[in-house]
């Protein structure tokens, strides 16, 4: 199995299959200083024994504040809803700014809308692998597969007023809302024509719909 640069276990040797980062020779480590006596160790998931990089495990989704999200008021019914799409002119934006893997990424000739539920207190962002215990709740696995998306790549978190935050929590990628990039783990709120980027091509458009 290979390891990406970001230090994952991957089936696949072209993109991570957890966080879409693209799989070559990682760069080799700089020597620095080293833990100052007495530091705390880096903190890992207790459920997979991930490395914590933000509020919720990239792997299997586990929140590190206590182990559970705050109680909110239930979200009733299906009133909300996520669909997902292509967006070219996105796509366009990614390869100009002409990064390592921009040569690999190809936009897909068909990729149809797709309509998910926003029902509970979190709805997780991302894609599902094999071997992997994490399927999302907005799972971008395809196909098409958009490489840039990572395993868990953003939540949407309900609030006690029936509306929603977006979260990233460090995807490999970035996430923006409007056009703006979204700072990890400070959450950003969506409405009904809220549109969400991620990845080489995704964008996520929020609707309200009927119960």
């Amino acid at each position: 199995m290979a390891t990406c640069p970001q230090g994952h276990a991957s089936s696949t040797d072209d993109y991570c299959d957890v966080c879409g980062t693209q799989m070559s020779a990682p760069a080799p480590r700089q020597p620095g200083p080293s833990q100052p006596q007495g530091s705390r160790p880096a903190e890992s998931c207790p459920i997979c024994a991930t490395p914590r990089v933000g509020q919720f495990c990239e792997v299997c989704g586990h929140s590190f504040d206590g182990g559970a999200l705050p109680a909110r008021a239930p979200v009733a019914g299906a009133r909300w809803e996520a669909v997902t799409a292509a967006d070219r002119a996105y796509y366009d934006q990614v390869i100009a700014q002409n990064g390592p893997d921009a040569a690999a990424m190809a936009f897909p000739p068909y990729c149809p809308e797709r309509s998910f539920p926003l029902i509970g207190e979190q709805v997780r962002i991302g894609r599902s692998r094999r071997g992997r215990d994490l399927t999302p709740e907005i799972d971008l696995a395809g196909p098409p597969t958009d490489p840039g998306v990572s395993g868990l790549h953003a939540v949407l978190l309900a609030t006690p007023g029936g509306t929603w935050m977006l979260v990233d929590p460090g995807s490999a990628n970035g996430t923006q809302v409007n056009g703006k990039p979204v700072t990890v783990n400070v959450p950003v709120p969506v409405g009904p024509g809220d549109r969400i980027h991620l990845g080489a091509w995704t964008v996520i458009t929020i609707r309200e719909g009927t119960p």
